[in-house]
């Protein structure tokens, strides 16, 4: 699948994937701050794009960020609609207590994800099918095996 992007910055590098079957390309920063504990921001990709009508992107945590410094992508994952043409913007937080961690300009901050859709419809109904798994949610299966 081809994924249309216009670069906003003339040297912000498209999107990339570090190895062969990664699921997620690296998205990087296009801006320096520093995040203070528990401050957010909203980062500057300086890209933009276009997707196909029958897909979605997803911007997702990258894990070593998450780990190592305790930084995140607030709404993971952030929703790229098809329809969407701005600039994409990676909500980061800095959930580390007591360190600031510094974005350097083009360090990778987050990943992105393109998946096909199905087509749906919602339809009413007065009842629903029976399952296996019924209403049960939220820890109604325990945590011990």
């Amino acid at each position: 699948m081809l994924i249309l992007v216009k670069k906003l910055v003339a040297d912000i590098p498209l999107p990339t994937f570090a190895h062969p079957g990664d699921a997620g390309a690296d998205l990087v920063a296009n801006e320096h701050l520093v995040l203070a504990p528990g401050q957010r921001a909203l980062v500057s990709t300086g890209i933009s794009i276009a997707l196909p009508a029958n897909c979605v992107a997803y911007v997702m945590p990258r894990s070593g960020l998450a780990v190592k410094h305790g930084v995140t992508v607030l709404n993971a994952p952030g929703t790229i609609d098809a329809g969407y043409r701005g600039e994409i913007k990676v909500p980061l937080i800095n959930l580390d207590p007591t360190e600031p961690f510094e974005i350097n300009r083009l360090d990778r901050i987050a990943q992105l994800t393109v998946q096909l859709l199905a087509e749906v419809r919602f339809v009413e109904a007065e009842t629903l099918p029976g399952s296996q798994r019924g209403d049960g949610g939220f820890g109604s299966t325990g945590v011990k095996s």
